[in-house]
């Protein structure tokens, strides 16, 4: 007998108007920090009075002013090396190890992440504004942890209204804003949290690059612990990295219209052997596809046959074109190990919904040969 989908809670998505906008921010910072040709040339190195190179500093400038914050800082190790130059620079910095975080699996970089940092983590479910409240009433931890995209499909709470009841209780908030940024009407930051930290990669960048935004002590202190020229994003990594982004907010515009029009599609059956569905931040928003056999593992490798992606590569890097039909996500599935045969995620990427659902339906019908 096959298991039954939660009822899901899906962010709030920002519209083509939200994306608009955002691309004209992130247009009108860089004209003001690009001037004088500098958008057409790049540099490397250790500049002197920088610490950096001239470009990456300029693409700095751009991103802190594109997400309203003091400062930021490009890294390497994509959104798990912001995430760890959040901490590092943040409440590890001031021997601040206690951190209140939702009680959830944690993406699986972020535990090891916690456990490198020897984290002594209060586990408050997210989902009880009562446990909440009083969790920073009485718990003696300064900073809050706070992953904006979804842990659990029946997660319901709003990351904007846990950084705002953290902020008021006079608590430190630290964001991992991957899967959000640009899908989502703000990140972290713009609602208020000390410092959010995300993949550029994930944002169409080039491999490896990822933000630190927010505070600008905190910004500083993670530049600072990243002199080193070996650790530098460089001046044209930057640079590509900036190039893609101004492109990103249009394209999540259009992504989330066809995951919602897919959702639409599969709840009226468009698809034979897709019983239920739910529209779900797992990881990216996506569909998760409950199937009449209990035949995800193999799903994969029949989408493929047919044009899907076979595997993700940075879920919604600039790799990723064909939709993707895969398993649940490791975090998904430790809170719900029981979909692990009757479930997949199906993402569009570039894809519209007609190509999505026909890829899909040409997947299950190969299993019934």
């Amino acid at each position: 007998m096959s298991p039954s989908l939660p009822e899901t809670t899906p962010l709030p998505i920002a519209t083509a108007d939200d994306a608009v906008a955002a691309q004209q921010r992130l247009v009108s910072a860089i004209a003001t920090h690009f001037t004088d040709g500098a958008l057409f040339r790049s540099d490397i190195g250790v500049v002197p009075g920088l610490g950096r190179p001239d470009t990456t500093a300029r693409a700095e400038a751009v991103l802190a002013e594109a997400f309203g914050a003091d400062d930021a800082c490009l890294v390497q190790g994509a959104g798990t090396g912001a995430i760890r130059a959040a901490l590092s620079a943040g409440p590890w910095s001031q021997g601040e190890r206690r951190l209140i975080a939702h009680d959830a699996p944690d993406y699986s970089t972020t535990a090891t992440t916690f456990r490198d940092g020897l984290a002594d983590v209060a586990r408050v479910d997210f989902d009880d504004d009562a446990a909440l409240d009083t969790a920073l009433a009485g718990d003696p931890a300064r900073w809050v942890y706070v992953q904006h995209s979804r842990q659990r499909l029946a997660d319901r709470h709003q990351p904007a209204d846990v950084i705002a009841r953290a902020a008021a209780a006079g608590r430190d908030v630290v964001v991992d804003d991957n899967y959000a940024v640009f899908r989502t009407p703000g990140i972290g930051v713009q609602h208020g949290a000390t410092v959010s930290a995300f993949s550029l990669f994930k944002l169409h960048g080039p491999e490896g690059v990822g933000v630190v935004v927010g505070d600008g002590e905190l910004v500083g202190r993670a530049r600072a612990a990243n002199y080193s020229g070996g650790g530098q994003v460089q001046g044209g990594q930057a640079l590509a990295a900036l190039q893609a982004l101004v492109m990103v907010p249009l394209n999540w515009a259009a992504q989330s219209r066809a995951v919602t029009e897919l959702a639409g599609r599969l709840a009226d059956g468009e698809v034979p052997g897709v019983v239920d569905v739910r529209l779900a931040n797992a990881q990216d928003l996506c569909v998760i596809a409950l199937l009449e056999r209990p035949v995800a593992a193999r799903v994969p490798a029949w989408a493929a046959r047919h044009g899907a992606a076979p595997f993700p590569v940075g879920s919604n890097s600039r790799h990723e074109i064909t939709p993707l039909v895969y398993r649940l996500s490791s975090s998904t599935l430790a809170a719900q190990p029981e979909l692990a045969d009757w479930a997949v995620r199906v993402n569009p990427m570039r894809a519209g919904a007609e190509l999505t659902a026909r890829i899909l339906a040409s997947a299950l019908a190969e299993g019934d040969r």
